[in-house]
Formats: C-alpha cells, sequence, structure tokens
C-alpha cells in the first residue's frame, strides 16, 4: 500500500507549497483538494508525487437539471490534472460548499439514482480516454456535511457496482463510515475491488490514527487481506505536531 497525505490539513502554519514538499520529504504522496485556486505549474515543479484530487468544480451528480456541469468540469479536472499527473479524481454526489451540500436534500429518490448512474457511465469513459480514475467519496451527513443524499458507502458501493466502469471507483473515507456506519472490517471486506483509494482520520475528532475509537491495525490487516495494494490517504488533522501524525499513520498502516 502506498502511504498519502493531504497537504489541506497539516503543517497549515506553513504556506501550501512547503506543505507539499515536507510531506513529500518525509515519504509521502501528497492529495490536494480544489485545484482551480493553486498555481499547478509550481505544484508539480515540487517534485511531490501527487495522489488524488478534486474531480469536478460544479453540480450535483443525482441532480437532472446540473448533472451535465458534473460533466463538464469533469473534463476540466482531467487537464489540470494531467499537469500534476494525477491518477485520481475526487466526486461525491452532491456538491459541496464549505463542506455543506450546495442544494440540501433530505431524501434519495429514484431519479436521483439513475441521474447519477447517467452521468458516472459518461464520467467512466472520460477517464477511460485519459487514463485516470475518478472516485466517489461516501460521506457522513450526521457531523461534516448533512443533506448530502447516497452519501453512505452502502450508496456508494451501490453506484459504483451499478457503473460497472473500470474507471469509475470508491473513495471509501473510513472516518465518515465510521460516523455513519460502523464495522469497517466487513465494509472493506464488502467493497473489496471497488475501492479506488482509502481515506482515513480517526473518530472523533478527525485527526491522525491512534487519536481516537477505530483500531485502525485491524482495519490495516484487512486491506491486506483482501490483496489491497492501492493508496490509503491520511485525511485527517494532527492532534498536535504534524510530523509525529504523520508517524503515526505510517505505523497503522506498516
Amino acid at each position: 500500500m502506498r502511504l498519502a497525505v493531504c497537504s489541506e490539513m497539516v503543517f497549515t502554519e506553513l504556506p501550501l507549497l512547503d506543505r507539499v514538499k515536507r510531506i513529500d520529504e518525509l515519504g509521502f504522496d501528497v492529495e490536494i483538494w480544489s485545484w482551480h485556486d493553486k498555481d499547478l505549474d509550481a505544484l508539480a515543479a515540487t517534485g511531490a508525487r501527487f495522489s488524488s484530487m478534486t474531480g469536478y468544480l460544479h453540480g450535483d451528480l443525482i441532480d437532472p437539471e446540473s448533472a451535465d456541469e458534473v460533466v463538464r468540469t469533469a473534463e476540466l479536472s482531467i487537464k489540470a490534472a494531467a499537469v500534476l499527473g494525477v491518477p485520481r479524481l475526487n466526486l461525491h454526489t452532491a456538491e459541496l460548499v464549505d463542506g455543506q451540500a450546495a442544494r440540501p436534500r433530505q431524501r434519495a429518490t429514484g431519479q436521483m439514482w439513475s441521474t447519477a448512474l447517467r452521468a458516472l457511465e459518461r464520467i467512466g469513459e472520460l477517464g477511460a480516454a485519459a487514463g485516470v480514475t475518478f472516485c466517489v467519496e461516501n460521506l457522513n451527513t450526521i457531523v461534516d456535511h448533512p443533506g448530502v443524499p447516497l452519501a453512505r458507502a452502502k450508496d456508494t458501493l451501490a453506484l459504483i457496482e451499478g457503473v460497472g466502469h473500470p474507471n469509475v471507483k470508491m473513495m471509501l473515507d473510513l472516518y465518515h463510515a465510521q460516523i455513519g456506519e460502523g464495522n469497517l472490517v466487513e465494509l472493506v471486506r464488502r467493497c473489496g475491488d471497488a475501492i479506488g483509494e482509502i481515506q482515513v482520520a480517526d473518530v472523533p475528532g478527525r485527526c491522525e490514527p491512534g487519536t481516537g475509537e477505530i483500531h485502525y491495525p485491524a482495519v490495516a490487516q484487512a486491506l491486506r487481506d483482501i490483496g489491497y495494494a492501492g493508496t490509503v490517504g491520511m485525511e485527517a488533522y494532527a492532534e498536535s505536531d504534524s510530523t509525529a501524525a504523520l508517524q503515526a499513520f505510517r505505523a497503522a498502516f506498516s
């Protein structure tokens, strides 16, 4: 398994470029969130290996009126990813603004399912042509992202399996899954080949593994048991010292 670290959440006392360099120096790949507000050429010049970033700008996958905008901005994201060599682009079932659903909805409908499936089929073809994988991230709606439909891991898994495209996978976020569903070892086993990347943080607090209730060594063993050889990304804040947080993350998955 390759280990990556989200540059938006650690070494926050440093400018972003310096965070990227520091993460790279410590031997990790780098995740970023948005790309449209960053100097991509400067990021590329750091020489860091980038694992994932946001794969759209606007629109809801589940909304017939804005799903085309998700597809359109996914094309733009592919072009940005080429600058950094990013292999995976992250999607949500609904657009987030400052972490909240841009257009909150309290229940899912059949139309939402069918709209998301059709949009993901189109996005999968874009990914295949460009050699990138789009990953749909599960979210929790209890603490961080209320009003996002089809957000649970079991929903995103159903979408991925329904689309059945090799360039559309899950961004399986175990922090979100623990809050919304739990039973993480069985969840990892169930998702299996549908996983494009794993993201981790502990609960509560969203800090590095070992600071909360999740026994990440057991999760790491479950990933080894299913033969997972992809990327595990720490999308977490440091409880105190960022370097120590990255060391704890590495220890949990070594």
